[in-house]
């Protein structure tokens, strides 16, 4: 690399040029001769088509890596990533769970800064957020403008939803019940829901991750500290999740020696795979705050400066201590 000639080795290529995410697995993420290197340990399996060898990765147009089980990250292959804005997010098998996701820093802060604002407007953009994210699912724009009237007509659609699948998969449907202190106490159906459940919010951790949106600001969800990814997630609960849950349940309860568990994750990851869930989580995010103004800084009128602030900070030149 002729460093300081082309300016290579600090090049940076905008996000909204680059080419989404890479899937990798079973294999070390490292550093060659300044090239970001990955090495695949085995040949192609049910989670990646790759052959066993060695692969250049062409980090600089890639918004973010998955790393799944099996793999390795070395020192540098993080440094490099860092330093050109390539995202790493180490998840489980077909990302049905997501462990860790360093700050991607985005090439800038616009989805915050839109997402700030509209939730700050309680009374405004908060509730028009919300009611796109159900128009989404129920396909048609409820007039309805008080969250607690939306979230009860959702929960009567849900209560059909679940009745409908149960018939078409033909598998006993007694409510939706969940335990958190006991979750396998709860019948297979709603254990797989609950399996399911993690594995599209951890798709929509990793969808959120990357658009440097801000996890715990959520519109429809509200205590939980990914309550933005929770509502991402349940764009996806009609058309993913519950498919997926049902029909798990429905093969576990034909073969019982199947774990539900492991069964209905791979299931949801086959659909998601499928589906290109993940990619189009990101789209959705996009589209929801379209709409709405960036938050802009505050402008330095109104703002006064109090000089008290600065009692009791050490003398010397410009603010600094004297040595």
């Amino acid at each position: 690399m002729l460093r300081g000639r082309l300016g290579l080795e600090t090049a940076r290529i905008p996000h909204a040029d680059r080419h989404g995410l890479l899937w990798l697995s079973r294999g070390a993420l490292t550093v060659r001769d300044g090239t970001l290197r990955f090495e695949r340990q085995t040949g192609p399996d049910a989670d990646s088509s790759l052959e066993s060898g060695e692969y250049g990765i062409p980090f600089q147009s890639l918004s973010m890596i998955l790393l799944g089980p099996g793999s390795t990250v070395s020192h540098d292959a993080l440094r490099l990533m860092a330093r050109h804005g390539t995202g790493l997010v180490a998840v489980g098998e077909d990302g049905v769970r997501c462990y860790t996701a360093p700050p991607l820093m985005p090439d800038t802060s616009d989805i915050a800064r839109r997402q700030m604002r509209a939730w700050g407007d309680a009374e405004g953009s908060r509730i028009t957020i919300a009611r796109k994210m159900y128009a989404l699912r129920l396909g048609e724009v409820l007039p309805h403008t008080d969250l607690n009237t939306l979230r009860g007509i959702e929960g009567a659609r849900m209560r059909r939803t679940y009745q409908n699948l149960s018939q078409q998969y033909g598998i006993q449907w007694r409510g939706r019940r969940y335990d958190r202190a006991n979750p396998t106490a709860a019948d297979i159906p709603n254990q797989a829901i609950n399996h399911a459940s993690v594995a599209v919010t951890a798709a929509a951790v990793i969808a959120v991750t990357s658009l440097g949106a801000i996890p715990q600001l959520g519109f429809i969800h509200e205590h939980s500290g990914e309550a933005f990814a929770l509502d991402v997630a349940d764009l996806f609960r009609d058309t993913v999740l519950l498919p997926a849950a049902f029909r798990s349940a429905a093969e576990v309860a034909k073969n019982p020696r199947l774990d539900v568990e492991r069964h209905t994750r791979r299931t949801t990851g086959d659909l998601m795979r499928t589906e290109r869930v993940i990619p189009k989580m990101i789209d959705r995010i996009k589209t929801l705050f379209q709409d709405v103004a960036p938050l802009e800084a505050a402008s330095g009128s109104g703002l006064a400066f109090d000089a008290t602030l600065m009692d009791g900070w050490p003398d010397g030149e410009d603010g600094e201590e004297e040595l």
